[in-house]
C-alpha cells in the first residue's frame, strides 16, 4: 500500500482533446488504485478550486492534453492552490508546448530537427497565401510536414506531396492554432521515446517504433485500436537506439522537464535522429506509447505513477 492518502488525477479540461484526456484520467486512476492509492478523479472545470480548497489533495496527476493540460496553465493554478504535481512546472510547459521555440531549443543544444518555418495565420493571409507558399516550398522542398505550432495528438496536422496540396494542409492546419509549423518531412523510422525520473535522473526507455496502417500516425491512427502497429524495441539498430534515447534526454534536459515526458523522433535512412517534438503531458489511454513503453521496460505502471506522485508530494 502507498503511504499517499489522498491523490488528485485531473482530467477532461476543455480542450479539443477532451476525450482522450478523458481516457487518459480513467486509466491513470486505474492503474494507481491498483497500486494502492487512494485516487480522486476531477474534471478541470469550475468546481475544481473550491474542491481542492475544501480538501486539499497531497499531490496531482495531470492527465490533460492540450492546451491547458500542456501550455502551463493547469499547473499554475496548482502552484497557487499550494498543490504538489507530478511533471514540468509552468516555465518549462509553456517553451515545450511550442513547437518551434522548442526545436530552436534543443537545436542550440546540438540536435538535429527538420528544417521548418512557423508561419502566423494572419502573415499567411497579410502577405497573400500563393505567395508565401511558394516561397516555402522553394525553401523547404517537397515533401513537407504541416502541423499547429502548439496542441497535440496529430489534430490539423498533414503530410504535402504536391505544392497544389499546401494550401488546403493550411486551412486545416489554422482551424487547431493561429500558427502553422511547416516542416521538410523526414522519410525513415518513426519513433517515440519515453523519459522518467524516478530520483536518479531522467533514463530513456526503449524506443517505440509506430506504424500507422494509412502511413500517417494521425488522431485515428492513435486512439483506434488497431489503426497502428507498434514495435517495442523499434527495429533499429542497437546505435540507433541508443541515439535516440540520448536525444530523448538531452530533450529533456534542454527544455528543464522534470519527472516524464516523450519525445518524438524521426530516424532516417541513414541512421539519423531528428527530433520532432515532446509531450509534457503523453497520452496514458490503453493505445498510448507512454504506457507501452514503461511496460516494455519491465517496469508496472502503477508502481510508476505511484513514486512520481510521492516524489512530487515530497517535493511540495
Amino acid at each position: 500500500m502507498s503511504d499517499l492518502s489522498h491523490v488528485l488525477v485531473l482530467t477532461g479540461g476543455l480542450s479539443y482533446e477532451r476525450e482522450v484526456s478523458l481516457r487518459s484520467g480513467r486509466r491513470v486512476a486505474e492503474v494507481l488504485r491498483a497500486a494502492g492509492v487512494d485516487v480522486e478523479v476531477r474534471d478541470t472545470d469550475a468546481g475544481l478550486v473550491p474542491a481542492v480548497l475544501a480538501d486539499p489533495p497531497e499531490a496531482a496527476f495531470v492527465a490533460l492534453h492540450g492546451g491547458v493540460g500542456e501550455d502551463g496553465a493547469i499547473r499554475s493554478v496548482l502552484e497557487l492552490l499550494n498543490v504538489p504535481y507530478v511533471g514540468a512546472t509552468p516555465d518549462a510547459c509553456r517553451v515545450a508546448f511550442d513547437k518551434p521555440t522548442a526545436k530552436a531549443v534543443v537545436r542550440s543544444w546540438g540536435l538535429a530537427t527538420p528544417d521548418s518555418v512557423a508561419l502566423p495565420k494572419e502573415t499567411f493571409h497579410d502577405l497573400g497565401a500563393s505567395a508565401v507558399l511558394e516561397r516555402i516550398v522553394d525553401r523547404l522542398g517537397l515533401p513537407l510536414f504541416v502541423k499547429p505550432a502548439q496542441g497535440g495528438s496529430a489534430l490539423g496536422a498533414s503530410i504535402v506531396r504536391t505544392a497544389e496540396e499546401l494550401p488546403a494542409a493550411m486551412v486545416g492546419c489554422f482551424a487547431y492554432g493561429d500558427t502553422a509549423l511547416i516542416e521538410k518531412y523526414i522519410d525513415g523510422v518513426e519513433v517515440s521515446v519515453s523519459v522518467i525520473d524516478l530520483g536518479d535522473g531522467p533514463v530513456a526507455l526503449t524506443p517505440v517504433e509506430i506504424v500507422p496502417d494509412g502511413g500517417v500516425y494521425d488522431y485515428a491512427a492513435r486512439y483506434t485500436a488497431g489503426r497502428t502497429e507498434f514495435f517495442a524495441p523499434a527495429r533499429l539498430t542497437d546505435e540507433e537506439i541508443e541515439a535516440c534515447k540520448a536525444m530523448a534526454v538531452t530533450a529533456h534536459t534542454a527544455l528543464g522537464l522534470r519527472d516524464l515526458s516523450r519525445t518524438d523522433i524521426i530516424v532516417d535512412r541513414s541512421g539519423q535522429p531528428y527530433f520532432l517534438e515532446v509531450n509534457v503531458s503523453p497520452g496514458m489511454t490503453e493505445t498510448s506509447l507512454f504506457p507501452m513503453a514503461v511496460e516494455t521496460a519491465g517496469r508496472d505502471l502503477g508502481t510508476v505513477f505511484r513514486v512520481l506522485l510521492e516524489r512530487a508530494a515530497q517535493r511540495g
